[in-house]
């Protein structure tokens, strides 16, 4: 008996003195999270799960909540933080393939997005996600972007492009040219604003069309802008992602590989959750574009992209890959066979 014990105290001492190993193979690293409702908003939550993970890499990660993307990327920047989460949006001036992810019209659905991830996910795309001195570890739907608008009758505006857009106001966040791009082509003059200002002009009836996730319905109160007349358009502008981006010479070789192979686990998670903000939206709020008039969509969104991609903004080769996607997922679109490719 008195073995038995010994034995079983010696296996108790090596497991406490193999987790305490563990303890301290992990080093401390600050996580900078973006979260529109700080740090009890639910990207912030994920972002506690990514923390327990990340102790099997190597990483002890203190999560510091942010509210403003920009003030995020500014302190990443300026070396405050060794890792940050903010929207591929953001993301795009570290890393300008992955941050073009999000761009509009890009990828139709959930399922588009996923072909995707899962392929950015494989170690033979690993060389894609460094950009020194960064690397991307983690991509994560946050959600479809829609488009919320005040009036519903801005909906047959959009269908006839010669009775007056002039009279549509909308907000775009002032820090990314697509949105600025797409209001121009589309001849609507726009008002720049943060990302939580853009809700807070919408609300005060100061832009007719504002827009992104579904999320943002309840926690920026958007049903207050969209009045009795509003509503929000089925028809995703874009797939928003979260990103997770590290300063790769602060981080463990196979750290950057482990996490995205770990992010993409949660690929399912996240589109449930994200379809769980959809469904919270009353059927009565949802406005559908006539299959008529969805060409005109396609067809505005896809000169943004080529009109950005000229000039430096979105990334030639991963909008080559998203026009496979979509071809491979209907090959009967029209750009499918089109000579200007993207």
């Amino acid at each position: 008996m008195k073995s038995i014990i010994n034995g079983l105290s010696r296996s108790l001492l090596l497991v406490i003195l193999s987790s305490a190993s563990c303890i301290v193979l992990a080093e401390t690293k600050t996580l900078c999270v973006f979260d529109l409702l700080g740090a009890n908003g639910p990207i912030y939550a994920q972002m506690k799960d990514y923390k327990i993970a990340a102790m099997n890499w190597g990483a002890d990660l203190q999560l510091r909540p942010y509210i403003s993307e920009v003030k995020a990327a500014a302190d990443f920047k300026a070396g405050y933080c060794d890792a940050v989460s903010f929207t591929g949006i953001q993301s795009r001036q570290f890393n300008r393939f992955t941050g073009s992810l999000d761009a509009m019209g890009a990828l139709p659905s959930y399922a588009h997005l996923k072909i995707l991830i899962s392929t950015l996910s494989t170690k033979q795309a690993a060389p894609l996600m460094t950009n020194k001195p960064y690397e991307v570890v983690g991509i994560i739907p946050i959600g479809a972007a829609y488009l919320f608008v005040n009036d519903r009758a801005l909906l047959s505006d959009h269908a006839d492009a010669e009775r007056g857009l002039s009279r549509i106001r909308i907000a775009v966040m002032d820090n990314d040219p697509a949105q600025i791009e797409l209001v121009s082509l589309l001849g609507i003059p726009s008002m720049s604003s943060s990302i939580a200002a853009m809700y807070t002009k919408f609300n005060a009836g100061k832009v007719d069309v504002s827009y992104g996730p579904a999320v943002v319905y309840e926690a920026m109160e958007l049903y207050k802008g969209m009045q009795a007349n509003g509503g929000v358009i089925r028809f995703p502008v874009a797939q928003l992602t979260l990103q997770i981006i590290i300063r790769k010479a602060e981080f463990a070789e196979q750290f950057g590989q482990k996490s995205r192979e770990y992010a993409l686990q949660q690929f399912d998670k996240a589109v449930l959750l994200a379809q769980s903000y959809e469904d919270r939206i009353a059927p009565q709020w949802w406005l559908s574009i006539p299959e008529a008039d969805q060409k005109r969509y396609h067809d505005i969104y896809r000169k943004t992209r080529i009109s950005l991609r000229n000039k430096g903004i979105y990334n030639g080769r991963m909008l080559s890959i998203m026009r496979m996607v979509r071809c491979k997922k209907n090959p009967h679109r029209a750009e499918c066979t089109a000579a200007d490719k993207e």
